[in-house]
């Protein structure tokens, strides 16, 4: 007997519908459809984005369910990610979700976006009790769980690293697009360059701030006269941002004394950060685990898997109840399905 549950993922520029499943209490992904809004120019327009989800969506679901092989009739519940996000993105999938939920009868179930992609990269890599870095456009945190909730060690305190890189390749007049054939616009930048430039190294405690590195860079942007110059700013920004990530990563961990590490999120798909946490693991006997791409970015398949947990564990809630929460933090959520 299989359980299903269909997750619709609309946070940002991705709309996503996964599908997941129990069979025989073994851990199913069925299928995991999704189409990225991609700006023109400049970054992300939650509007334009939002317009791009409704455009999509039926598109999305329809490819979802028929690589899933069953009908909106075989799914046991519909998650849907209510936050943290766009407002305006974040609204299109509630609005699905709640109709599908309402129309065919079916419990809805209130998902987390950050606790979703920690879960999905638990899920992968058979993972129980792993030190977390999450890293994304909108998010950077270091996490644990305890007590049936992920408890948050450090994390920015204004930008996070992915809008960091972003921002920075932007103004630097090198994005969009912000990723080429699976490399981020900072990391091709930075093979140009030979050089590392001392920027603001800001760690505070266990928190990060990356906005005073970004203005610091931007300004020798434009002293910059021929590639190798820029080049040196791109490696500089790189390496400065990825290093102070990874010295709040080793604090948190020779104080947990955690045997795993699981760095997940957007950013994860970065081969750098993966070597740079991959060692820091290694000296203190630590096993590192990362998040495959296709789960790296926001998808629908880490939103049926969580909706999933959630979902046998009785968390749901009425469609005119769900309601959407831009800033709805990891550390707000009860987690019952966690241990003690």
């Amino acid at each position: 007997m299989k359980t299903i549950v269909l997750g619709v993922e609309s946070t940002s520029h991705t709309f996503g519908i996964g599908m997941a499943c129990l069979e025989n209490n073994e851990p199913v992904i069925l299928a995991n459809e999704r189409s990225v809004y991609v700006p023109e120019r400049g970054g992300i327009h939650p509007r334009e984005a939002s317009l791009h989800h409704m455009r999509e969506a039926p598109i999305v679901l329809k490819k979802a369910l028929d690589k899933a092989g069953v009908g909106i009739e075989d799914v046991d519940a519909i998650a849907v990610a209510l936050g943290p996000g766009l407002g305006p993105c974040l609204r299109v999938g509630a609005t699905l979700a709640r109709f599908l939920a309402s129309y065919y009868s079916k419990p809805l179930v209130p998902v987390n976006h950050a606790v979703a992609h920690v879960e999905i990269g638990k899920l992968v890599n058979k993972l129980h009790d792993p030190l977390i870095v999450y890293v994304s456009g909108g998010n950077t945190l270091i996490a644990i769980q305890k007590m049936k909730r992920y408890r948050v060690l450090g994390e920015t305190l204004d930008i996070p690293l992915g809008n960091l890189l972003d921002t920075f390749a932007r103004e630097a007049g090198l994005a969009p697009p912000y990723i080429v054939e699976g490399r981020h616009q900072v990391d091709i930048c930075a093979d140009w360059g030979d050089e590392f430039i001392d920027l603001p190294y800001t760690v505070k405690g266990n928190d990060l701030s990356f906005s005073g590195l970004l203005t610091a860079a931007l300004k020798m942007v434009r002293k910059a006269r021929d590639r190798r110059q820029l080049g040196n700013v791109c490696l500089s920004i790189r390496e400065t941002a990825f290093n102070m990530l990874v010295e709040v990563a080793e604090r948190a961990l020779a104080l947990t004394r955690k045997k795993e590490v699981l760095l997940t999120g957007g950013v994860a798909a970065n081969v750098y950060l993966n070597s740079k946490l991959d060692s820091m693991a290694r000296l203190h006997d630590a096993a590192f685990y990362t998040i495959p791409r296709e789960y790296a970015g926001d998808n629908g398949a880490m939103i049926a898997w969580t909706g999933l947990l959630a979902y046998l564990h009785g968390v749901v809630v009425e469609p005119e109840k769900a309601f959407v929460r831009q800033r709805w933090r990891i550390d707000e959520v009860d987690l019952p399905w966690l241990p003690e």
